[in-house]
């Protein structure tokens, strides 16, 4: 290798590392947009001046020549001569009350995840969640902590919502009647899966401070005749609600660690008549640990998160569900933000 070949692989070695380093500014310079409401403020394909925009936000100049450039840098808006707008990404995902908006998912992140993350080398030594304290909390969904259920809640429905929709469209439901929805949430996926497919029903099983939430989704998006809610505890109920043909574990099993997840998957087993489907959607591991990003990145936020969850691969998940007494395991596709496949499983 020649003298020019060493240093362009050094510039690009560092290129590569520094692009890491700055990804947190990306991500900083969304969170302030977000808090500022500056998307908000531009919505319906409204525009504005730089100086309108400094009286909008409540900035000086400086500080807001410096935003309109970074947030325009990253896609998040457009300029047109002096008139800035929102892009069509941030019109679709980033103004409030709209269908998909994802800056609860922002605002999460930032007012919680975030300062996990920062301490994750303290979590890597200790093996020890540090968004919030086991020591004197239940669990991260402690029914006390109302002001982080409501941010938590907030942030995934619009993104279980998403991956819903990728999931119905990778795996076909039609032969379905009634579907269990494991730690249901906010509801999203039976929301939409419910949506696409007219002849199926649902039932949202959850813990029973986390049902009333689900409740009011439900009633938002007009499914109250068609998706039930139940109260529960997965980990120490015995059994899982019967009478459904297919149920649903999503974004649950990586909470948690090997021996819970056999035991879960063992109860759903046993909630499924002979022929029923099992189907998991998760950020799966490929099989030599090796990739991709979402996944080994949602693994070390399990670190953060939890005390025992972790990312785990198709294989592991198969042999987990072999053992617990389903057959015909297959791995269908599924490109979303929080599932790149879903495991079928008949019992």
């Amino acid at each position: 290798m020649t003298t020019q070949d060493t240093d362009v692989a050094v510039d690009s070695a560092t290129g590569s590392v520094f692009e890491m380093v700055s990804g947190v500014w990306a991500f900083k310079t969304l969170a302030a947009a977000v808090e500022l409401g500056l998307f908000g403020s531009l919505a319906g394909g409204g525009k504005a001046t730089k100086e309108e925009l400094e009286a909008a936000l409540g900035l000086p100049e400086r500080p807001t020549d410096l935003l309109l450039a970074a947030c325009t840098s990253l896609g998040l808006l457009d300029r047109d001569g002096e008139h800035y707008r929102n892009s069509a990404l941030a019109e679709t995902a980033l103004v409030p009350d709209r269908p998909n908006y994802l800056g609860g998912a922002v605002a999460y992140v930032e007012s919680r995840s975030w300062r996990g993350w920062s301490r994750l080398t303290e979590a890597l030594r200790t093996d020890r969640p540090t968004t919030w304290v086991p020591d004197t909390q239940d669990s991260p969904f402690a029914a006390e902590d109302q002001e982080m259920l409501g941010r938590f809640w907030s942030a995934m429905h619009n993104l279980g919502r998403s991956t819903a929709r990728a999931v119905a469209a990778a795996y076909d439901l039609s032969g379905h009647e009634k579907l269990l929805d494991v730690g249901a949430g906010s509801g999203a996926f039976p929301i939409e899966l419910c949506a696409a497919y007219p002849g199926l029903t649902a039932t949202c099983y959850d813990l029973p401070h986390i049902v009333p939430l689900t409740q009011v989704e439900i009633n938002q998006a007009g499914m109250g005749e068609r998706i039930a809610t139940v109260t529960g505890d997965f980990i120490a109920d015995e059994v899982l609600p019967g009478g459904h043909d297919v149920a649903l574990l999503a974004a649950i099993l990586h909470d948690w660690d090997e021996d819970t997840g056999r035991m879960l998957l063992a109860k759903c087993h046993d909630a499924l008549p002979p022929g029923g489907v099992l189907l998991i959607c998760e950020l799966l591991l490929d099989d030599d640990r090796t990739g991709p990003p979402p996944a080994a990145l949602m693994g070390l936020n399990r670190l953060v998160e939890t005390e025992r969850g972790r990312a785990y691969t198709a294989a592991q998940y198969r042999s987990w569900l072999l053992d617990a007494g389903f057959r015909e395991v297959t791995r269908v596709p599924c490109k979303s933000p929080g599932a790149n496949a879903v495991l079928v499983a008949r019992a």
